[in-house]
C-alpha cells in the first residue's frame, strides 16, 4: 500500500458522506449517532463548568480589590502602614520586642534635637538589654551641635554611629522586620518580614556601613570634620550635577539645604575660574578638577 492509500484508509470508511465511486474533495466525516450526542453533552457540560469557573475567578479578584492591603497581604511578609503616627507606633511596637540588632539609616542631615532627645532614651535601654545598635547619618550630621552631643553620648553607651555623603533612603531593622519609606513624603512605609527581602537589605545597610566613616570627636571639630568630609560632598554634588539632577533632589540626597548646595557650587566654580555653571560644566569635561 503507497502513502496514498494509506491516507485514503485513515479518512474514507463506513461513516461517510460518499460511495466508492463519490471520493472527491466533498467528502465528510460523519460521526455514529450515539457518539455525536456524547460529544454534544460533552461540550456543553464543558461550557457550563468554564462559566462557572470564570464566575469564580471574577468574584475572588472582586474581594481582593475591595480588601485592605494589610489583609491582602498578611501572608506575604509585606505590610502596608499608613500616617506618621501609625507608622512611629509600628516601629515602637518592632523596637518594644528587640532582642538583637537595631540598624537604623537615617538620611536628610541633622535631626531636631528632641527627636534626639528622645532616641537617646531608647539607646540606653536597647544597649542596656545587650541589643547590638547602628546608625548611619549623613556627612552634614558633623556639623551640628545637637547632633554631636547625641552620638558622643550613645558611642559612650555602646552603640555605633558612622556617616556617609549620600546613601539610600531611611531604613529601619529591628531583628527580623524592616522598615522602608513607601512614598516621597514618608507618610507611607512598608513592614517587611520576608526573610529573603530582609536579608537584602540588611547586606544593603552593611555595604553602606564598610564605606562609612566613623563619627570622630576632637577638639576643633568642625574644622577637622570640613577636611574629612568635604572632598566627598563636593565629588557627590559634582556628579549629581554632571547626571542632570536639579538642585533640590542633589540638597535632599546629600543632607543639605538648597542655600547650602548653592554656597557650595559657588565656591566650586571659583576654584575652577568658572563664571557660571556651563562654564564650570565645560571645564570639567576638559578634565580640569578632577
Amino acid at each position: 500500500m503507497d502513502k496514498d492509500e494509506k491516507w485514503g484508509g485513515l479518512t474514507a470508511g463506513p461513516n461517510t458522506l460518499c460511495g466508492e465511486a463519490n471520493t472527491g474533495s466533498h467528502c465528510r466525516h460523519v460521526a455514529p449517532p450515539n457518539a455525536q450526542t456524547k460529544s454534544d453533552e460533552f461540550l456543553k457540560g464543558m461550557a457550563k463548568h468554564l462559566t462557572g469557573l470564570s464566575r469564580l475567578v471574577d468574584e475572588q479578584a472582586s474581594r481582593l480589590h475591595d480588601m485592605p492591603f494589610a489583609a491582602a497581604n498578611r501572608n506575604s511578609g509585606i505590610r502596608e502602614i499608613h500616617g506618621l503616627s501609625t507608622i512611629a507606633q509600628a516601629i515602637d511596637d518592632a523596637l518594644s520586642g528587640s532582642r538583637r540588632e537595631i540598624l537604623t539609616a537615617q538620611p536628610d542631615g541633622p535631626r531636631p534635637r528632641k527627636v534626639l532627645d528622645d532616641a537617646l532614651e531608647s539607646v540606653r535601654r536597647h544597649v542596656a538589654a545587650g541589643v547590638v545598635m547602628r546608625t548611619l547619618y549623613q556627612h552634614t550630621t558633623r556639623f551640628d551641635e545637637a547632633t554631636k552631643e547625641y552620638v558622643q553620648e550613645v558611642t559612650r553607651l555602646g552603640a555605633s554611629v558612622r556617616t556617609l555623603d549620600e546613601f539610600f533612603d531611611r531604613l529601619i531593622i529591628v531583628d527580623d522586620v524592616a522598615f522602608i519609606a513607601a512614598n516621597a513624603d514618608r507618610t507611607s512605609a512598608v513592614a517587611v518580614s520576608e526573610p529573603a527581602v530582609v536579608s537584602f537589605l540588611r547586606d544593603m545597610f552593611n555595604r553602606s556601613w564598610d564605606r562609612a566613616k566613623p563619627f570622630p570627636f576632637a577638639p576643633n571639630y568642625a574644622a577637622m570634620a570640613a577636611r574629612e568630609v568635604m572632598p566627598a560632598m563636593r565629588d557627590s554634588i559634582k556628579r549629581l550635577l554632571i547626571n542632570g539632577y536639579p538642585d533640590k533632589q542633589i540638597a535632599r540626597r546629600l543632607g543639605i539645604s538648597e542655600r547650602s548646595l548653592q554656597s557650595h557650587i559657588a565656591s566650586m566654580k571659583r576654584e575652577l575660574g568658572a563664571h557660571n555653571r556651563m562654564q564650570m560644566g565645560y571645564l570639567w569635561g576638559r578634565g580640569k578638577g578632577d
